[in-house]
């Protein structure tokens, strides 16, 4: 099954998922409708945000990225309907986000993830090929 996700410099070296730091959690949005990803992205856009990029993926593997790399993959179904605060920021981003143009590291290597926090993860051998296996999917 294909799921949305957001990417940030999708296609380069420096290239980040949109991932959201919820309870302790890093949590990775997987969109089944396109039309839902899009209105996130746009919505992200709107709050100053690098512009993110829709990309259509297989679930399993975004899936067992978000394993290998310690995040929760959380699954928007198409119609899904928020029933607490916590569950309304997979609708809607939360309105104070931290400016995350400098998400690169000072050597400018890029992380792996963007995070609203900007919280930053290392890149590793490990996540580096999963993220190329990730890549040729696309």
């Amino acid at each position: 099954m294909r799921v949305h996700v957001l990417l940030f410099d999708a296609g380069s070296d420096s290239e980040g998922i949109h991932s959201l730091e919820v309870g302790g959690r890093t949590v990775v949005l997987l969109f089944e409708n396109l039309d839902d990803a899009e209105r996130y992205a746009g919505l992200l856009e709107a709050q100053d945000f690098p512009v993110p990029t829709v990309e259509g993926l297989d679930r399993e593997e975004v899936e067992l990225f978000c394993s290998d790399a310690g995040y929760e993959a959380r699954f928007i179904e198409a119609g899904f309907v928020p029933s607490t605060d916590e569950e309304r920021l997979f609708m809607a981003p939360p309105e104070a986000n931290k400016d995350v143009s400098n998400w690169q590291d000072q050597d400018g290597s890029a992380p792996v993830t963007v995070q609203d926090d900007e919280s930053q993860v290392d890149s590793n051998p490990e996540l580096d090929a999963l993220r190329q296996r990730l890549e040729g999917l696309l």
